[in-house]
């Protein structure tokens, strides 16, 4: 299984966002830890999976347990 691991800056480009909205409103909040980032290792470092990012983006929120909330972002329960 391949998967493309990128760093805040680079899925920034990506996606254009710029890099402190992803750290300060999409993180954990949108995109989950175990779901769409992990922590190698156990440090502190994030790695976004772009490959489970992009297939959410096309595809949408389809969970029928997902909450809008007023900032824009979604509660998953």
């Amino acid at each position: 299984m391949n998967r493309t691991y990128l760093t805040t800056e680079e899925l920034s480009t990506r996606i254009k966002y710029d890099p402190r909205t992803i750290r300060q409103s999409l993180k954990d909040s949108v995109l989950l830890e175990g779901k769409h980032y992990i922590r190698p290792f156990g440090g502190r470092k994030i790695l976004y999976i772009w490959e489970i990012i992009e297939q959410e983006m096309l595809e949408g929120f389809s969970s029928s347990f997902a909450i809008p909330l007023a900032n824009g972002g979604i509660s998953h329960g």
